[in-house]
């Protein structure tokens, strides 16, 4: 007998051009492998529709994200009720499948009593008030500032709920499984690491030719860390600085050009992304948000060389073996002075593959979530 799911991605899984679509769309690609029969539900945001789901999945549907002031509401959190769409419900309640909801921003169902009876599971990507709560210090917009509060708030609330009512959570990191556990005592909560393109280890030996920032610079976070580094890090320290990716700022452009060093790629074709991480000696990764794992470390780690990041970015990811940890920009700048003509080391390669090869498994992750979703029948409606 076929086992099949509803699987409710919070927006439009491909390209795989950012961290989140990229696990998204290795999930289902990887479910799909292993003989799960998937309704996708997506949602549009800024997106059009892709044809190349279709291959991966028996139905999809796409849904308008409510955007701007009809979105707010006083008791759900914006990410949510923006993504509580009628339609979607109606069409999850024709059938008993398990619900397989992406992130927080996806579960406002589990609200809806016409679903108490229903097997609802959870891919929590962050701690998601923890993740508004650091947005704060990330913008100087006083009004962002009160909405990132706001939205911690209420989300403070609704993850509490959310740990009563899911049949499970999976969490990508075990520094998040274990706030959940902390806080809401719960038993069902379980590590499931986030889902990759087949990357093998194939950081090179030898020296590379410049220090790296990458990251959707769309994301006020990683404008911030990107800026902090040109400020704090490459101001004095004249080695070569590159940063790329996503729809950057004017602003973060113009500081980037700003100094003979220093240097900035905007949007980066995936082919063009990976041959810049190849060649970089040093990837420098400083974070402001301290939930959740990053993709482009993960890159990093099976692409590229040297890594350098502070704690916000590796700790609890038990990935911290395999990088260069500095708590300042100073640390920062004297960890790039003594890296910059080290060359990386066969010994550095060994331990990155301990770390990296059955952590980062698809199969066997996915393997995980279908046996937790299937081993408990869901209950009829």
């Amino acid at each position: 007998m076929s086992k099949e799911i509803h699987l409710v991605a919070l927006d439009i899984p491909f390209p795989a051009d950012y961290g989140g679509g990229i696990d998204q769309f290795h999930l289902i690609r990887t479910l799909h492998h292993l003989g799960i029969g998937i309704h996708l539900h997506c949602f549009k945001y800024k997106q059009t529709e892709q044809v190349a789901l279709a291959q991966y999945c028996k139905s999809v549907y796409y849904y308008d994200r409510i955007e701007g002031h009809a979105g707010f509401s006083n008791k759900l959190p914006y990410i949510v009720s923006t993504r509580s769409n009628k339609q979607l419900f109606e069409r999850l309640l024709e059938n008993n499948y398990p619900i397989l909801v992406e992130g927080v921003h996806t579960s406002g169902m589990i609200m809806d009593t016409r679903f108490k009876n229903r097997s609802i599971y959870v891919r929590s990507h962050n701690i998601e008030q923890k993740y508004y709560g650091d947005l704060v210090g990330c913008t100087k917009s006083i009004f962002r500032k009160l909405y990132y509060k706001h939205e911690a708030y209420l989300l403070k609330k609704y993850e509490a709920l959310l740990a009563e009512k899911a049949a499970a959570i999976f969490t990508l990191s075990d520094a998040d499984a274990q706030f959940y556990r902390t806080q809401y005592k719960r038993a069902n909560i379980i590590e499931v690491p986030a889902f990759l393109p087949d990357w093998e280890l194939s950081t090179q030996t030898g020296v590379g030719s410049y220090c790296l920032y990458h990251g959707d610079l769309s994301v006020e976070a990683n404008e911030k860390a990107a800026t902090w580094l040109l400020k704090h890090v490459f101001t004095e320290l004249k080695i070569p600085f590159v940063i790329t990716g996503k729809n950057p700022s004017d602003k973060l452009y113009k500081l980037a050009h700003s100094q003979q060093h220093t240097c900035l790629v905007a949007n980066p074709g995936e082919k063009e992304l990976q041959d810049m991480i190849a060649k970089a000696h040093i990837h420098v990764l400083p974070s402001f948000i301290d939930t959740g794992i990053k993709i482009k470390l993960l890159n990093a780690l099976f692409n590229g060389k040297h890594i350098i990041a502070n704690e916000a970015t590796v700790t609890g990811s038990g990935l911290e073996a395999a990088c260069h940890v500095g708590t300042s920009a100073n640390a920062f700048k004297n960890i790039i002075s003594q890296l910059y003509h080290q060359p990386f080391t066969e010994e550095e390669i060994s331990i990155r593959k301990k770390l990296l090869e059955n952590k980062f498994n698809n199969r066997i992750n996915a393997g995980t979530m279908i046996d937790t979703i299937f081993a408990t029948k869901p209950s009829s409606d």
